[in-house]
């Protein structure tokens, strides 16, 4: 009985000793991403290879667009300085596997979140950046005018993608048929579609602007105004990983509350001097928010001065004052008829 016993508190304190050194490890794990990149200096964003107005590199390396003015907001928010965020461009095929790896330190790289891959590929998608729908280009030439007339298309489309299967879906859904031709590249997609080996090419219908803007005919081509999916684009973190989570994710709401506060980065110093309770808590003249965070009290004003708000970064990169001038759409804030919204920072 007594070896029994004995047996039985050799177990018990193994277990107790595992379950302590798990905590240990989650303890550590929870943060070190956060600290990683604080001793590095450098924000590591994954980003697409090169699409037109949301992330794409000059002849001279220099990035611009909406998803990397993003990695600047975050960059600023815990540097004061954009140009602490360094962009690693990554396919479709590979940027969750290089965000397991510890590659980057974030996606900011027009992806879908959706519930299997934050179960699958263990991440998590903080908030929607921008909220996107898949549709078809295809050449004016067809005179087609909507989605229910490509029946008997030949459709290019991109593998390893949401959107092979929400064009399953919606063909299935209306009975119609259609040929698929997948390509593991989205350059070899577009290829396939410019050189009439396809007569459909569909994509996310932000993606779509993008890639008519860069063909040598872009008036040609047409974007059907059906909308088939949602596809809500949001940055990806790790998982078990909440330090970093709670930063990328507030560093988005900031940005949005500042543009429905009216704060910009043109005005941002007369916010400073502001008595309105909520803009005071924006730009840290009232309470702990960014110190919560693990940040200086001025985190939100580093973003809007270097970056801007939500739709500074929107008009500049994809708006009216861009080439692609993407209506805003859902996009819009939640009180100018769209969905887009933030927690208030209280």
């Amino acid at each position: 009985m007594f070896r029994s016993f004995r047996a039985g508190l050799t177990i018990g304190l193994a277990v107790a000793v595992l379950v302590a050194a798990a905590a240990v490890a989650y303890e550590l794990y929870d943060t070190r991403t956060l600290k990683r990149t604080i001793r590095r200096g450098e924000v590591f964003c994954g980003v697409n290879k090169g699409l037109p107005g949301f992330s794409i590199p000059d002849d001279n390396g220099n990035w611009s667009g909406f998803d990397v003015d993003f990695c600047r907001a975050v960059a600023a928010a815990i540097f004061d300085d954009p140009s602490k965020a360094k962009f690693i461009p990554l396919d479709a095929n590979e940027r969750f596997r290089e965000l397991q790896s510890r590659k980057v330190d974030i996606l900011s790289r027009n992806s879908t979140w959706d519930m299997s891959r934050e179960e699958n590929y263990d991440l998590y998608f903080p908030a929607v950046a921008y909220y996107d729908g898949q549709g078809f280009m295809l050449p004016r030439s067809r005179n087609i005018d909507s989605a229910l007339g490509l029946d008997g298309s030949k459709v290019c489309v991109q593998a390893s993608t949401t959107t092979a299967l929400n064009l399953a879906d919606y063909f299935k859904a209306n009975n119609m048929k259609y040929e698929e031709v997948r390509f593991p590249q989205l350059e070899q997609a577009v290829k396939a579609y410019q050189d009439g080996q396809c007569d459909t090419f569909t994509a996310d219908i932000s993606q779509l602007y993008a890639l008519r803007l860069n063909m040598p005919k872009p008036e040609d081509n047409v974007i059907l105004p059906d909308v088939i999916s949602k596809e809500p684009l949001a940055p990806v973190v790790r998982q078990r990983d909440d330090d970093w989570m709670m930063i990328v994710k507030w560093t988005l709401y900031a940005m949005i509350n500042a543009e429905e506060l009216g704060v910009t980065s043109k005005n941002i110093d007369e916010a400073l001097q502001s008595k309105k309770p909520d803009v005071m808590r924006l730009v840290g003249n009232e309470g702990t928010y960014g110190e919560d965070l693990g940040l200086t009290k001025d985190w939100a004003v580093r973003i809007i001065r270097h970056v801007g708000n939500y739709g500074e970064v929107y008009e500049r990169n994809i708006g009216e004052g861009s080439k692609l001038k993407i209506p805003r759409g859902l996009n819009q804030l939640w009180n100018n008829g769209g969905i887009q919204y933030a927690p208030p920072i209280r």
